[in-house]
């Protein structure tokens, strides 16, 4: 299959628009188009675009020699000749040029001669050489008449030339050569009617002497051929036959005649059509006949027709072809054409009026009727032999390729030409395109007011474009919208709206409506509608003022049923106001990809966006819509808003699935937001010579996007990956590059994709239609080649799909997340299915994504245990192949072992060479630390693992956080923070170490940060001074100087540096630290040390002495801005002043969570704000926005842009927010102030967070379990015990070590009376929640302004969930929660709990919980 089509412009309507030739072994195609030479060396081979400065080209030559072009423009002549064709880097390059004088005229006709002469016709025929150094005219003849045809023989001895309108034939012979007097002889040839072509027989070779022979083509359809008939006459042609084009095709039909046939003879009946003739000369036929022999079939058939073809082939004959407008042809033999003696069996039938496909599609004015054929001979293997090139004026090239004992078979067939391509396009550069909501048409726009309408089609093996429609308005147009799959457009101008009817060639006209709007019209779009069926169409203009129109437009056939002829095509619908005070900097539609043209019957923030807007300060909003056809209005609701903080943005474009892309005001930095969830998902900053000019979104069928990003001279594909919170790596990536340079010189003007993933590129007045198929990588998608085994990846749907697509349960990124939920034995038991499919393992059996574990194993938790020990027990299933391998039939050591000795042997499916390396690092660590299970707890032993791995990582050369060489990141440290099993971390972070940790080891475990005992962080920290002290030989003191004066052990030190005598510095500094430093005087003079160190850039050891000067603030001040280490501050901070000291309380409000502020780090944040006693707001760190915490002036009062990065919202954050809300009363202080939609909105977006990372099921299992708390103040006054969540019938489970959870008991709510957190009462524990008491009852819509139906409600207006009941247990179609019946005292209890009958309560969801709306295709 074709990768690539190409459209390289629309040719002239001239004579001479189009030339081939053979110039070597290389045949040649060129054409002009507006002002560039199109050079091809096949159908969608371009070899060069030239571009002319000046005027249009008109008309270009090929010398067959020397393999020049020569081309006119105006008065103009420019000759162009090849270089590099021994390098292999073939291209025309300007070699000369000429102008005619003034009352020459324009150039209409130019043609090579001998020895690079160049005959150019205009006012007058003159002749001109071009290869000496300087160009000169060496003959000229003014004529009477402007030439219109100027044509040279093949021995260059006669030259045939015709006027406009003229019927007198001048035959020109040269009489000198080789010198600069050239001197012509002159002849007519009459003829009775305008000429209106020429043409010379061409010989087998130039060296051949032949008579020639010339052949004239006449308005009264008559084919005249001439030739002398005398030896002496050597340029004197005479009348030799004639052949009549009208009476070969007679149109008295048969009664077998097709319809097509009688159509055709009713359209001759009211006049004669117009006959199409093109003649193929001896060379060209025999060509085409060995070509045909070499390929031929060997049915009975075939030998006949060959046979036939073969006999006739030996008479060296020429072939007239002859069309009509309708396509049936005849073809005549012309026998021994020239010959002295004429026969009338010169002259015989070989086909007579039958069908081809020639003509298909001919349409247009008469004068765009006329068609000009280039037949010659092609010996490619893919050709058949016989290439016809037809030249239609109406702005086309059809290339045609046929067998020649096909298309002169005299019986009917079906098929007789092969269509192998079409040239065409506009005839200036390309501005726009537009397509419909499919991708089905596009609408292209040229700077000169060019509108074409393309259709799809499939040519051969190929995607291309078909153009169904010219749109012709004689008012500019500013916007345009295509619709009814290419048969409709609406355009607008400055006070009015055109409707056009486009399924003619030429669009018709066939609505207008006047309007008047206050503002700058920035898009028009057409707004998706309830149904598919319905033939109605609202189109709605935006102005910058944030004011519009709306347009109702009826299809011309509703429902097959013609409207009146009374009814208006289209009519103003409605106005509007979208209320928004500040003018809007850009405003656009949103690109219609994945989905479907409907609309749902609600408006609401999760209903589909329609249009995007920026501000010129950055603030970015998303606007949704739908037609109240009840009340004729447009209504519309803003569904997100995001700061992006991207000043004058040049570009921007969104797509349907909820990414915005956007360019900043110096057109060469892109990012790539997600505007549901206000992430900043990518930031890339191109060079400076690199200027963004176009944006385009597309999607694969199952829904993961791709932005095409179009620069001056290529595009380049962007894909969606994976979410990676473990490394941060991007979540976009070039995958793709598509260079146009090297055929095209122009800029690309603009670029869209069509609905199978094609990408249409308009650069110049040329449209190149790139289809999704990768038939050469390059840079960029050679390194995908190893992402799928089995697979070519040369589509890339494909490519992307597997780059951003779920992933199988083995995956690492998966195993991970398992890990920080704390499902462990979930990921042994993968791994030990994996162990079992890799021992028989084959590459041609597909590995199964969830290794044979039922998909309730992921999702029901409580339930994992039984679920897979009642899948072991059945025969021939999960581990019928361990019977006789007891060590390796559960996880541990020998089946690590096992299986890292496996991943060495076999390419794992679905992983690339670094995720499989990472699969067997996390394989080492799980083992590891399996073994020390019943000691530690679930944070430690979160902790522990990504430790681990962090070191395996290092060791092994990956970069597990690339950028970042401090180790840890602040998730694992809070998670060891959190942990009751420290004394057995410090343990193992010491081991690790063999007991010589120095500060880079602990800053990488982030050991002074986690550690919560202050005695055992000095301990530590005095570890640190004594292993810092040892590190070299030379034992210096300078190296543990902070750390023994953080530990106020100024004595130790001094001691130290009693003995450093081999030290410049010892004795000064022995003297200094002997004085006392409780006095002030002392303390000056160690101040006046430290900046005298600050000076000489040793911070450190300035650090030290305002240590020594009592100055801990001064120190971490050095320490945090100069050394840029964090860490470090804060440990010496703690060290020597403790965890309630006002220094480390001033760091962490003043320099730590401003930091964790600006960079939008939760983990950081809430870290802090538990270490400053503030654990409510370590909690609402995790789920509000962060600046939004801190009223203090000295705080950005908005994050900045890298607080918007995807790594802000770690889906592992909902984990921790699930532990710290059963820590402590003060955490629940913090929840109440969290909102029940808050918490909701949290758990949504972390499930679709777990969708960008490809883990489905993880966010399937987090929706359908998560348990939502009562939000009631009253919870704070309840007892707190430390108890186990134990859901109603279920068993208890015991807690694992320190693992501890405190919640309120469920006797204690079912002792509360009513079992309601209000007045009113409400449901109890154990069943349905929002039971209310009576009329004391109050519903409060508690999502209403997030445009879902009103939810669970209490007096409170608060959502209140039980341990049984889980989010998606809540989904339903109820617009309010229903409890128990009970009086107007008390309410009725909840299931078993209340008094009455209970009633579920149920939650209106979203559309979509972590899926996007509904795709089934790329563009619907």
């Amino acid at each position: 299959m074709r990768t690539r089509t190409v459209l390289p412009g629309r040719p002239q309507a001239t004579l001479q628009a189009v030339c081939t030739g053979e110039w070597g072994r290389l045949r040649l195609v060129a054409y002009v188009s507006g002002k560039t030479l199109v050079i091809l060396g096949g159908v969608d081979e371009i070899l060069q675009t030239i571009y002319h400065d000046g005027g249009d080209l008109t008309a270009v030559a090929i010398d067959e020699q020397s393999g020049k072009f020569a081309v006119a423009s105006g008065n103009q002549v420019l000759v162009y000749g090849p270089s590099g064709y021994d390098e292999g880097s073939l291209s025309w390059i300007f070699q000369s040029s000429f102008k005619l004088d003034t009352e020459d005229g324009n150039v209409n006709s130019i043609c090579w001669g001998s020895d690079d002469e160049v005959l150019v016709g205009s006012n007058s025929l003159s002749l001109w050489e071009t290869c000496s150094e300087k160009v000169h005219v060496l003959w000229r003849k003014p004529l009477a008449s402007a030439v219109k045809l100027a044509v040279f023989s093949y021995n260059d001895t006669l030259v045939s030339s015709i006027g406009f309108n003229d019927r007198l034939v001048k035959v020109w012979e040269r009489l000198s050569f080789g010198s600069d007097d050239v001197q012509f002889g002159f002849s007519y040839l009459p003829h009775p009617r305008a000429v209106t072509n020429l043409h010379w027989r061409r010989p087998f070779h130039r060296e051949e002497t032949i008579d020639s022979v010339l052949y004239t083509l006449c308005v009264d359809s008559i084919l005249r051929i001439w030739a002398p008939v005398h030896s002496q006459d050597q340029g004197v042609l005479h009348l030799w036959s004639a052949i009549d084009l009208q009476g070969s095709i007679p149109m008295a039909l048969p009664e077998s005649s097709s319809e097509s046939d009688r159509k055709a003879a009713d359209k001759h009946a009211k006049g004669p059509s117009p006959r199409h003739v093109f003649v193929i000369d001896s060379k060209v036929f025999t060509g085409a006949t060995e070509a045909a022999v070499r390929t031929a079939g060997t049915s009975e058939k075939q030998v006949e027709t060959l046979r036939k073809l073969t006999e006739l082939a030996a008479r060296n004959p020429e072939i007239c072809v002859i069309f009509d407008d309708e396509g049936r042809m005849s073809a005549l033999g012309l026998d021994n054409v020239g010959s002295k003696n004429h026969k009338p069996t010169n002259v015989f039938n070989i086909v007579t009026t039958q069908r081809s496909e020639l003509m298909a599609g001919m349409e247009g004015a008469d004068g765009e009727r006329f068609v000009q054929f280039l037949p010659y001979y092609s010996g490619k293997q893919e050709s058949g032999g016989l290439v016809l090139l037809a030249h239609f004026y109406d702005g086309r090239i059809h290339w045609f390729d046929a067998r020649l004992d096909e298309f002169l078979d005299p019986a009917p067939r079906k098929h007789r030409l092969n269509l192998r391509g079409t040239w065409s396009g506009h005839s200036t550069a390309i501005t726009a395109f537009r397509r419909t909501k499919n991708g089905k048409a596009i609408l292209s726009s040229s700077d000169n007011g060019e509108h074409y309408v393309w259709v799809q089609s499939k040519t051969n093996d190929a995607t291309s474009l078909k153009r169904q429609s010219e749109l012709l308005s004689s008012d500019e147009v500013l916007h345009a919208v295509l619709m009814d799959t290419g048969k409709l457009a609406i355009t607008i101008h400055n006070s009015h709206v055109t409707l056009w009817d486009t399924s003619f060639q030429a669009a018709r006209e066939i609505g207008r409506s006047d309007f008047t709007v206050e503002g700058k019209v920035l898009c028009l779009l057409l707004l998706p509608e309830y149904d598919d069926v319905s033939r109605e169409f609202h189109v709605v203009a935006v102005t910058s003022k944030m004011k519009g129109v709306a347009w109702e437009i009826k299809s011309p056939t509703i429902a097959h049923n013609p409207l009146p002829d009374t009814e208006p095509l289209i009519r103003q619908y409605a106005t509007f106001d979208l209320g928004e005070m500040e003018e809007h900097h850009k405003l656009l539609a949103v690109d219609p990809v994945g989905w479907h043209a409907t609309l749902s019957g609600t408006l609401d923030r999760f209903s589909r966006e329609v249009v995007i807007s920026i501000t010129a300060s950055g603030l970015l909003r998303s606007w949704s819509a739908r037609v109240a056809t009840a009340t004729s209005d447009i209504q519309w609701l803003s569904t997100f808003t995001v700061d992006t903080g991207i000043a004058s943005a040049s570009i921007i474009r969104a797509s349907s699935l909820g990414k915005v892309a956007i360019v900043g005001a110096d057109r060469n930095d892109l990012s790539i937001w997600a505007t549901r969830s206000a992430q900043l998902e990518y930031q890339m900053q191109f060079g400076k010579d690199e200027v963004i000019r176009d944006l385009d979104w597309a999607c694969t069928p199952d829904s993961q996007s791709i932005l095409a990003v179009g620069f001056s001279h290529r595009v380049l594909l962007l894909s969606q990956l994976r979410y990676d919170y473990l490394q941060g790596g991007a979540s976009w990536a070039p995958f793709r590059e598509i260079k146009i340079r090297e055929y095209n010189p122009h800029p690309i003007g603009d670029s869209i994709w069509l609905e199978d993933g094609g990408l249409v590129i308009g650069t110049g007045n040329q449209i190149y239609i790139i289809t999704r198929k990768i038939e050469h990588p390059d840079e960029f998608s050679k390194p995908l080649k190893g992402i799928a085994h089995k697979s070519s990846n040369t589509d890339i749907f494909d490519i992307v799909s597997h780059l951003n697509g779920p992933v199988p349960v083995y995956h690492p990124q998966f195993l991970q997340q398992c890990i920080l939920a704390g499902r462990t034995k979930l990921v042994e038991r993968i791994l030990v299915g994996l162990h079992k499919e890799l021992r028989n393992y084959h590459e041609e059996l597909p590995l199964d994504n969830f290794l044979d574990i039922p998909i309730e194993a992921f999702i029901d938790p409580d339930g994992e245990e039984a679920i897979l020990q009642a899948r072991n027990t059945n025969a021939g299933t999960y581990f019928e192949n361990y019977a006789h391998e007891d060590e390796l039939s559960t996880f541990g050591e020998p089946l690590a072992a096992s299986l890292s000795e496996l991943f060495t042997k076999i390419p794992i499916p679905h992983l690339t060479g670094s995720e499989q390396m990472m699969l067997a690092s996390i394989t080492e660590c799980v083992a590891q630390v399996s073994k020390q299970r019943r000691s530690i707890d679930e944070n430690g032993e979160r902790y522990l693992l990504f430790f681990k791995h962090h070191l395996l990582g290092r060791d092994r050369r990956i970069r597990v956080q690339p950028g970042n060489e401090k180790g840890l990141s602040w998730r694992e440290i809070v998670w060891a923070f959190h942990s009751v099993s420290q004394e057995i971390l410090v343990d193992m972070v010491g081991n690790t170490h063999k007991g010589k940790m120095l500060w880079s080891g602990a800053r990488d475990s982030g050991l002074f940060m986690w550690l919560r005992d202050l005695q055992s962080v000095r301990n530590q920290w005095e570890i640190l001074a004594r292993n810092h002290y040892a590190k070299s030989e030379d034992k210096n003191p300078i190296d543990c100087s902070l750390h023994y004066l953080a530990l106020r052990k100024k004595n130790v030190l001094l001691g130290l540096w009693r003995i450093a005598h081999w030290n410049r510095e010892q004795s000064f500094t022995h003297k200094f630290l002997s004085n006392n430093f409780s006095e002030p005087r002392w303390r000056t003079a160690a101040k006046k040390n430290a900046f005298a160190l600050l000076g000489k850039q040793r911070y450190e050891y300035a650090a030290a002495f305002f240590l020594l000067a009592d100055s801990l603030q001064d120190s971490v001040s050095v320490i945090f801005s100069q050394m840029e280490d964090m860490q470090l501050a804060i440990a010496v901070a703690r060290v020597y002043e403790g965890d309630d000291g006002p220094v480390l309380k001033w760091l962490l409000e003043e320099k730590v969570v401003p930091v964790a502020v600006r960079e939008g780090n939760r983990w950081l944040a809430t870290w802090a704000f538990w270490m400053l006693k503030r654990r409510d707001l370590a909690v609402r760190a995790i789920v509000e926005p962060l600046h939004t915490l801190l009223p203090s002036p000295n705080t950005p009062s908005s994050p900045i842009l890298e607080s918007h990065l995807y790594l802000a919202s770690d889906p592992a954050l909902i984990i921790l927010y699930k532990l710290l809300r059963d820590k402590t009363t003060q955490t629940l202080r913090g929840l109440r102030k969290i909102s029940p939609v808050t918490e909701f909105e949290f758990v949504l977006h972390t499930a679709r967070l777990y969708d960008r990372m490809g883990c489905d099921l993880l966010a399937l299992e987090l929706v359908k379990n998560w348990v939502f708390l009562s939000k009631s103040e009253d919870v704070l006054a309840m007892p707190l015990r430390k108890v186990d969540i134990v859901a109603p019938g279920a068993r208890a489970k015991r807690g694992r070590r320190g693992s501890v959870t405190i919640t309120d008991e469920l006797q204690e709510l079912q002792r509360r009376g009513s079992g309601g957190w209000g007045a009113g009462g409400g449901g109890g524990f154990g069943g349905s929640v929002g039971g209310g008491g009576g009329e004391s009852s109050v519903k409060t819509p508690v999502a209403e302004d997030f445009g879902m139906r009103p939810g669970v409600t209490t007096e409170h207006g608060a959502i209140v969930n039980t341990a049984a009941s889980s989010l998606l247990d809540k989904w339903g179609d109820d617009a309010y929660g229903q409890g128990g019946s009970g009086g107007e005292g008390g309410g009725g209890g909840g299931g078993e709990a209340g008094g009455g009958e209970s009633k579920r309560v149920l939650v209106k969801p979203p559309a979509s919980v972590f899926e996007e709306p509904d795709m089934s295709w790329a563009f619907g």
